[in-house]
C-alpha cells in the first residue's frame, strides 16, 4: 500500500462560534465566544489523505499536555499515523485564531514562537525520523513547514529528502506562503528556490507566488519552478498543469452551493491530487479530483468537513479540461 509522510505543525484553533457574539462592557470590540479545535495545513492534508484511504503518517512534535493528548487521539480516530510524533516534556502546541469576513475569507492570528513543533529538527530522535523518510512513497510538506525551522533545520530536512529521493521517494512541495512566518521575503525566496530544485511535484498558486514575486506574469512565475510536475492554481477556479505531455488547463466545475469558508481549500486539493496520483491517475485527472474536493470543502465551516460530507470514491462527471496553448 502506498504511503505518505506529511511534515508540519498542528495548532490549537480558536474560531468565533456562530451565535456566540457577546455584548457588554467586558467583551471588548469584536468580542464573543470561540470554539476550540485543532488545525494546520499539512495536518489537514494528512486527514483528507486518510479519508481517501491513503496510508499517511504525520511528522511533528507536541508537548506532554492534555491538548497534545487530544490531538493524538483525534488524528488516530481519523486514521492518521502518529508513530512519528515526538512528545516533548514541558512544551505546548501553538495557538491560532481565525476571523472570517462576509465572503468566507479568513485572517489568522498566531501564537507559536515557543511551540513544540519548532524543535522537530533539533531533537535526539531527529536523525531516526529523517532516515525513515526513505520508507515512504511520497514526502509532503509546505512552505509553512519550512518557515517554522531555523536555517540549519531546513537544510537538515531538505538533505534528508534528497537522500530519500535517491531510493525512489517523491517529494511534493506545497508553496503555502504566509509572510508573517519569514524574517523577510529574500530569505523566503532562497528557501523556495531550494525546495523547487528538490521537488518532484510542486503545488502552487498565484496567491502564493505573487506575494513573493510581485508583478510577474503566469509564465514568469511558472518558469521559476524547475520541477517536472507543476500544478499552478489561478485566482479563478482553474489550474495550469505542466508535466511531460502537457501543458494542460483544468477548470473546476461551477459551484452549486454558497461558499462558507475557504479554509483548507488548498490543503484538501493537495490531498486529492496526491491520492489520485498514487492511485495511478495522470496529473489532469488528479487536478480534477483536487478541484472536486476543494469545491466541496469550502461549502462547510472549518478546515475538516464532517466525515459524512466526503464525496464517494467515484465521481461521475469530470471537470472541464483542455490543452493549454503554448
Amino acid at each position: 500500500m502506498a504511503s505518505v509522510a506529511c511534515i508540519g505543525e498542528c495548532m490549537v484553533e480558536l474560531r468565533q462560534a456562530q451565535g456566540g457574539q457577546s455584548a457588554g462592557p467586558s467583551s471588548g470590540q469584536g468580542g464573543g465566544l470561540y470554539s476550540r479545535g485543532f488545525g494546520g495545513d499539512t495536518l489537514n492534508t494528512a486527514v483528507y489523505l486518510a479519508r481517501l484511504e491513503v496510508k499517511v503518517d504525520y511528522f511533528t512534535a507536541l508537548g506532554d499536555d492534555a491538548l497534545s493528548d487530544e490531538m493524538i487521539a483525534a488524528w488516530t480516530a481519523e486514521g492518521v499515523g502518529t508513530r512519528r510524533v515526538a512528545r516533548l516534556p514541558g512544551k505546548l502546541p501553538g495557538l491560532y485564531m481565525i476571523q472570517l469576513d462576509a465572503k468566507g475569507e479568513r485572517q489568522f492570528f498566531h501564537w507559536r514562537d515557543s511551540a513544540a513543533a519548532r524543535q522537530l529538527m533539533n531533537l535526539p530522535e531527529t536523525d531516526d525520523l529523517l532516515n525513515s523518510l526513505m520508507s515512504y512513497d511520497i514526502v509532503y510538506l509546505s512552505a509553512i513547514t519550512l518557515s517554522i525551522y531555523d536555517t540549519a533545520g531546513r537544510e537538515r530536512l531538505l538533505a534528508a529528502i534528497k537522500r530519500a529521493r535517491l531510493l525512489g521517494t517523491r517529494f511534493v512541495f506545497d508553496t503555502n506562503f504566509r509572510a508573517r512566518g519569514w524574517p523577510d521575503r529574500e530569505v523566503a525566496r532562497e528557501v523556495f528556490s531550494a525546495a523547487f530544485a528538490a521537488a518532484d511535484i510542486v503545488l502552487t498558486s498565484t496567491e502564493d507566488l505573487l506575494a513573493l514575486y510581485p508583478g510577474e506574469s503566469h509564465e514568469q512565475l511558472m518558469a521559476r519552478i524547475p520541477s517536472p510536475e507543476l500544478v499552478f492554481r489561478l485566482a479563478e477556479p482553474v489550474s495550469l498543469l505542466r508535466f511531460p505531455g502537457g501543458p494542460y488547463e483544468v477548470r473546476a466545475e461551477p459551484m452549486t452551493k454558497p461558499v462558507v469558508d475557504t479554509t483548507a481549500a488548498g490543503d484538501s486539493f493537495a490531498a486529492a491530487y496526491i491520492a489520485a496520483r498514487l492511485a495511478g491517475s495522470d496529473p489532469v485527472e488528479a487536478a480534477q479530483a483536487g478541484h472536486r474536493l476543494a469545491s466541496l470543502v469550502i461549502c462547510y465551516s472549518g478546515a475538516i468537513i464532517p466525515g459524512y460530507a466526503m464525496p464517494p470514491k467515484k465521481r461521475h462527471r469530470p471537470a472541464t479540461t483542455r490543452q493549454a496553448t503554448k
